[in-house]
């Protein structure tokens, strides 16, 4: 029909029939579940003797001082500013001890610094040795920019290029140099030198066996692996060059462990008629440099912005010109899902959704009957029930499995060491998790009362979280319409009775990829990179309370957006009809 075009709907995977979890408000603009650099420590591991603490932070001070260095910063981060970190780049817990997933090190020739967020302060205390480290309070302290600043004036401070996008850099540089300190790039990180000088070099960088998924599963190229934890994704970089004479594809470089494709692999893309040139991942700096010199002024090498620094120098090399944009012609493809993409989503679904409901009867049997279950123990039972799927690759992120005031703690996730609680018949239990599958990614949070006994501010904010949700999942909207221009709707009913939630409502979804796949979200402000929605975009729908100290609320499924017209099933199809003439006449005026 005329008109048709230009409106889009939501339609929920999975539609709310019960509940959600999470963690305490903090930014309209982050997501509910853990969006920055992560580091999840899944060994055990014990305090550090004082002996061995000061061995360490000795051996990188060595290493600074060959280096004329004044300062080395050790953030959470690896070379492809990935949101979980693996092993090998786990250098900040290395040096100072403390487990926590995020935070930044800082050591100078007196002082050793960790800042970190208010997840991580107790045990801080209990990890760290404070004779040595200080801990830094993010939004409390000085920001280490400020410190920096405020106390290396005429100095020299360090950091390995690979670990800070060119942006941040670049923000750091600026405001360092108008107290005359200089900010270093050095490749070969410092922490590693001296983790080798101890005889406890870091770890070999997981180089798994790469997985192609068939036509089954999608009906474009693809490849996936199993470097990172909960992303089914693998170290390398991706080289496409154009033929400037013909307009036409010159090659495709893919910079991987070795420069070895195994047999499958090369069957696989040779069957997609793709012609995949196979280097070793070591080898990409000394490629741009060469390249950028190949390409001489005239050329021009497109790159993301979330580069890393180390990237852009190795091209500054030559005289190539760089075009930086903060989004990428190949996450615009990604958040736009074919058809073969957008099936395994609803397959992936309704597989992942039987493992959830499995596991929630599970936990409220166990909790009646009397037996002591834990957080911790709810969080293995999912993913062993998720495990009996098909095509189960794992979670999507770490599951968030928070009983009574823990559901109102930030991105709380419960630890196998240390104290255990208990879900009790009292409680509001709050359960944030999600699978990877061939079929897709999922991310589901239900929130349930243990008793079914809930008090009546309870219920209150319960059903206000619930008829948000509601509202953002059915609502009619013109293609182009930027996230945060509906996130109100998931607000409103919180509002009218004077609630609210503290972090962004939706986040895109990769395809068996990253659960927190942007550049599309449904966040409070609006974000430089949003293309606008259309149609088979998938989000999630998030919208949650938080009362501090004693329960969360959060209700989370995933939304696919749907091209609206006079025959798709949607609740709000019998008002379409007003609403094309709606937009006809807005069209003619």
């Amino acid at each position: 029909m005329a008109g048709a075009s230009g409106w889009i709907f939501t339609i929920c995977f999975i539609l709310a029939a019960n509940y959600v979890c999470a963690h305490i408000p903090y930014s309209y603009y982050n997501s509910a579940e853990p969006d920055s650099p992560t580091y999840v420590n899944v060994q055990p591991s014990n305090k550090l003797s004082r002996q061995s603490a000061a061995s360490r932070l000795a051996a990188v001070r060595a290493v600074m001082s060959e280096r004329q260095v004044d300062a080395y910063i050790v953030p959470t981060a690896d070379a492809h500013n990935s949101q979980y970190i693996s092993p090998a780049d786990a250098r900040r817990e290395w040096l100072s001890g403390l487990r926590g997933s995020s935070g930044t090190a800082l050591v100078t020739a007196s002082r050793a610094l960790v800042w970190t967020d208010a997840r991580y302060w107790t045990q801080f205390d209990v990890e760290v040795d404070s004779t040595l480290w200080d801990l830094m309070r993010q939004g409390v302290d000085d920001s280490l920019q400020t410190w920096l600043v405020n106390n290396m004036a005429d100095s020299v401070v360090a950091v390995d290029p690979t670990t800070y996008t060119r942006s941040a850099w670049t923000t750091l540089e600026t405001a360092l140099a108008a107290r005359n300190i200089t900010l270093l790039a050095i490749y070969e990180n410092l922490v590693d030198i001296a983790r080798t000088r101890l005889n406890d070099g870091p770890p070999d960088r997981l180089n798994e066996a790469l997985l192609p998924l068939t036509l089954q599963y999608t009906d474009t190229l693809n490849v996936r692996g199993s470097d990172i934890p909960f992303n089914p994704v693998f170290f390398s970089y991706l080289v496409i060059r154009r033929n400037p004479t013909t307009n036409t594809l010159n090659s495709v470089i893919l910079f991987w462990d070795q420069g070895v494709l195994a047999t499958n692999i090369a069957a696989h893309l040779a069957s997609e008629n793709v012609a995949v040139q196979a280097r070793p991942y070591a080898d990409i700096f000394d490629y741009l440099r060469s390249l950028s010199v190949e390409l001489g002024a005239g050329g021009t090498i497109w790159l993301s912005d979330e580069a890393s620094h180390a990237i852009v120098l190795a091209i500054e090399n030559g005289p190539a010109r760089i075009l930086s944009t903060s989004i990428s012609p190949v996450a615009l493809k990604k958040c736009v899902k074919n058809d073969v993409e957008l099936q395994g989503f609803r397959l992936a679904h309704i597989k992942d959704g039987t493992a959830v409901v499995r596991s929630l009867y599970w936990v409220e049997k166990q909790v009646a009957d009397g037996v002591n279950v834990t957080e911790v123990q709810l969080s293995q039972m999912m993913e062993k029930l998720r495990g009996e799927e098909e095509n189960f690759m794992g979670p999507s992120f770490s599951t968030i499995a928070g009983a009574g005031e823990n559901g109102a703690i930030i991105h709380y996730s419960p630890q196998e060491e240390g104290p255990q609680r208990v879900i009790r018949p009292d409680d509001m239990l709050l359960v944030d998790s999600g699978g990877q599958y061939f079929e897709g990614t999922t991310d589901i949070t239900r929130t349930r009362h243990m008793s079914a006994s809930p008090t009546p501010a309870q219920r209150l904010a319960f059903t206000r979280v619930m008829k948000g949700q509601i509202a953002l999942a059915t609502t009619v909207l013109p293609r182009g319409i930027l996230g945060n221009v509906i996130e109100v709707l998931a607000r409103k009913a919180l509002w009218d009775v004077g609630l609210n939630y503290g972090h962004g409502t939706g986040h895109g979804v990769g395809h068996f990829l990253n659960v927190h796949e942007g550049p599309i979200w449904i966040l409070s402000g609006p974000t430089a990179d949003d293309p606008g929605i259309a149609p088979k975009m998938v989000y999630s729908n998030e919208p949650g309370y938080y009362e501090v100290n004693e329960y969360g609320i959060r209700h989370e499924d995933l939304m696919e957006s749907i091209e609206m017209n006079n025959t798709v099933n949607h609740i709000r199809v019998s008002q379409f009809p007003f609403i094309l003439w709606l937009n006809h006449v807005e069209q003619n005026d």
